[in-house]
């Protein structure tokens, strides 16, 4: 029995057509997966089916009827349930406030909290999510806080599931256990709709993949007759290449040297706790950790946006520690952050004014009558050309790209200025094939051109792929160091949970 069916869908933004003629089908009881390039029309589509969006074109069938979607409560009242990628949570509340915001059930004016509570407690042993129904969201990991947006569809009585990115944040353990879940969720009667850019993960867990290339569908193919590299030519157009070509590395002298580093973190918490590392000139060291255990703090220490409460950080032996972030910029510094939206872009800003943040007061931008609006032209039709920022123009506002197309104009603004340290933080976070193999060439580009790179990713492949050393970090401190050549993911993903023990010194 087919439980969706998306006919002839059309969705335009202007004279920008998202999605033409679309045609997907969705069997009962399978986990379907949606595969394209960022900006393809993939988040349109489901946007479209979970109500908020309304096609220009086409018809909807939910169980072979036809619907008109208006919104999300009529998605949820049709058994549709959406699994977003940024999760809405509010964090001081527990698991249960959380589940059940919105659909209170109350009695004489009062919510029915125990029968909330005791309905979650059952619904997460019944699918396996091992929740607890009592816990804050403040206090659970993220892949915790991704089985709470699970238990909150299905306590809305969700039986059409659609993930979107559900795994872009979490760690290789994480990801298999979440597999598991969306087994136990088949098994149960429900159906998944699985966006994702990770071939490896849609190979393990799907039964079904469609491929939308430019807005339109390319082809539904079975998974078991299928592989990674003919999904890849199929959603980009062409052959990609898995592997990466990394010449012997020329080690310079130390780029970055960090000192005895105390950083505070959430509560006044250390985040960071004496922590110490270096870098050379031609190298990349790979930062690999579970979210949460020190990175961000780190990074936010670097680059001037956390105070340092005791210890040093040298750049070329130049000791920035008490630089603010425009000198640190200056002094040689680029930044991809690991939030695009908080540390990256200003989302009402047009893509040009966003590739021109750090550099809008220099020549040949700044003039004695202000900004020349010619050469930011000229300069943001260069980047989005080299890095293939898809925009329907560069004045359009950067809030309307997808969100890859958002993190390649950070990565083409940082890159293009070629600093002497690159801090790379998550930069292939919801990219595609395509844009990832690209962006790690970049990436090499600058170790081969003697630069620094600190990168800072939970996908353990990357780190293993592109570092000439990797660092663990668990609990604020580097626990030790392993060379990429030698360790497993499995192996590394024990490192950063402190199953076992690294090297102590760098290698």
């Amino acid at each position: 029995m087919n439980v969706v069916e998306m006919r002839g869908i059309t969705k335009r933004f202007g004279s920008f057509t998202a999605n033409e003629d679309i045609h997907l089908v969705v069997k009962k009881g399978e986990i379907h997966a949606l595969l394209g390039e960022n900006g393809a029309g993939k988040s349109t589509l489901m946007n479209i089916l979970f109500g908020l969006y309304q096609p220009d074109e086409g018809e909807i069938y939910i169980h072979e009827k036809k619907v008109q979607i208006s919104g999300p409560t009529m998605a949820n009242e049709l058994g549709i349930g959406m699994v977003h990628q940024h999760f809405m949570l509010v964090q001081p509340f527990t698991v249960t406030e959380n589940i059940i915001l919105g659909v209170e059930e109350k009695s004489s004016g009062f919510v029915q909290y125990e029968k909330a509570r005791n309905k979650v407690q059952k619904l997460s042993e019944q699918y396996g999510l091992k929740i607890d129904a009592d816990a804050v969201i403040e206090d659970i990991s993220v892949g915790m806080q991704q089985r709470v947006e699970i238990l909150k569809t299905l306590y809305r009585g969700a039986e059409i599931l659609i993930f979107d990115e559900p795994t872009a944040v979490l760690t290789p353990q994480e990801i298999d256990e979440l597999i598991v879940i969306m087994r136990n969720l088949i098994r149960e009667g429900k159906t998944i709709i699985f966006i994702s850019h990770k071939l490896k993960e849609i190979m393990a867990a799907c039964n079904r993949v469609t491929v939308i290339r430019r807005g339109k569908i390319a082809k539904t193919v079975e998974v078991s007759e299928t592989d990674e590299k003919k999904l890849a030519a199929l959603m980009v157009g062409r052959e990609v290449s898995f592997e990466m070509e990394k010449k012997e590395q020329k080690k310079g002298s130390i780029a970055l040297e960090v000192k005895d580093l105390l950083v505070k973190g959430f509560h006044g918490k250390m985040a960071v706790d004496h922590l110490s590392l270096d870098i050379h000139k031609g190298e990349i060291v790979g930062l690999a950790g579970v979210d949460g255990n020190g990175q961000s703090e780190l990074i936010e220490a670097i680059t001037g946006l956390k105070k340092i409460e005791q210890g040093s950080i040298f750049l070329n032996e130049v000791d920035i520690t008490k630089f603010k972030t425009r000198k640190i910029i200056e002094t040689g510094v680029g930044h991809i952050p690991e939030d695009r939206h908080k540390r990256g872009l200003i989302l009402d800003f047009t893509v040009s004014e966003n590739m021109i943040l750090s550099t809008y007061y220099k020549t040949p931008f700044a003039t004695t009558w202000g900004i020349n609006y010619t050469e930011v032209e000229k300069y943001t039709d260069r980047l989005i050309s080299e890095f293939d920022v898809r925009t329907p123009s560069i004045d359009t506002p950067i809030r309307a790209l997808s969100g890859g197309n958002q993190q390649k104009a950070i990565i083409a603004r940082e890159v293009d200025r070629d600093p002497d340290l690159l801090i790379a933080a998550q930069p292939t976070r919801g990219l595609d094939v395509g844009a990832i193999e690209f962006i790690h060439r970049r990436i090499m580009e600058q170790r081969d051109k003697g630069k620094a790179v600190l990168l800072v990713s939970l996908e353990l492949n990357e780190i293993l792929k592109l570092s000439d050393r990797v660092a663990i970090i668990y609990e604020g401190k580097i626990q030790g160091w392993v060379d990429p050549k030698i360790v497993s993911e499995e192996e590394l993903g024990l490192l950063m949970t402190g199953s076992k023990q690294a090297g102590g010194d760098a290698i």
